[in-house]
């Protein structure tokens, strides 16, 4: 994509959306070459809407409740995400299992940040798995979507220590300090276009990543 050219972002949200503000606020301070066209929640209510109606981003809820099967309501999200025509779709706290076919309309085009070291510990409770388990490090990863749970390409990764005392939620905040970095800065590498996906597996900058990603440090360009 051209550097000149700002993209345009579909970000799909279930709760309090601090990583849509990530993305807001990357988007107004030059650190994102792109603009979040739409804000879409499968909840009524949430956080995250109220965030996208702050500062003026067109926002949607699609009840999954509504619907008879996971397939229609993939099949009616799909279509309302497309009349936005974005370039990068990016789940932020979506808390749906997404079907193949939803997949494959966005294949190589659709990012989510897990908060886990991947392929560690996908699904839910990642911190309290992590601290259970006995490690001394945790992270989040930012991957590409595939049908697979939290199973995708991975794009970059951050690590934070595991510290003697800590709880869940004491390593969830420290783990989301790195989420806000990482994820709009992956975004950003895609709408640059140094970012891809060929071939089931991503390239930065013509190399093919680690099956890892990227590790980032304060340095990570």
């Amino acid at each position: 994509m051209p550097q000149n050219k700002r993209s345009k972002l579909v970000v799909l949200i279930s709760g309090s959306g601090s990583n849509l503000q990530a993305f807001i606020d990357a988007s107004k301070n030059g650190n994102l070459n792109a603009d979040i066209a739409a804000v879409i929640s499968n909840k009524a209510g949430v956080m995250g809407l109220e965030r996208a109606k702050n500062v003026g981003i067109a926002n949607e809820v699609i009840d999954h409740k509504q619907f008879d099967d996971r397939e229609s309501f993939d099949t009616e999200l799909a279509d309302r995400i497309e009349r936005y025509q974005p370039d990068l779709v990016i789940l932020a706290g979506f808390m749906r299992i997404l079907t193949p076919e939803f997949v494959g309309r966005f294949a190589g085009r659709i990012m989510n940040i897990h908060p886990s070291l991947l392929p560690k510990y996908p699904g839910l409770h990642t911190h309290r798995r992590a601290i259970e388990a006995g490690d001394k490090k945790a992270g989040a990863t930012v991957h590409f979507v595939t049908s697979e749970l939290d199973g995708g390409p991975a794009i970059v990764q951050a690590e934070v220590p595991i510290l003697p005392g800590d709880d869940e939620g004491a390593l969830a905040s420290r783990v989301l300090v790195q989420e806000h970095q990482i994820y709009p800065l992956a975004a950003q590498w895609f709408c640059e276009g140094k970012l891809s996906l060929k071939n089931g597996a991503p390239e930065l900058n013509g190399e093919a990543l680690p099956t890892s990603g990227k590790k980032f440090s304060n340095e990570t360009p």
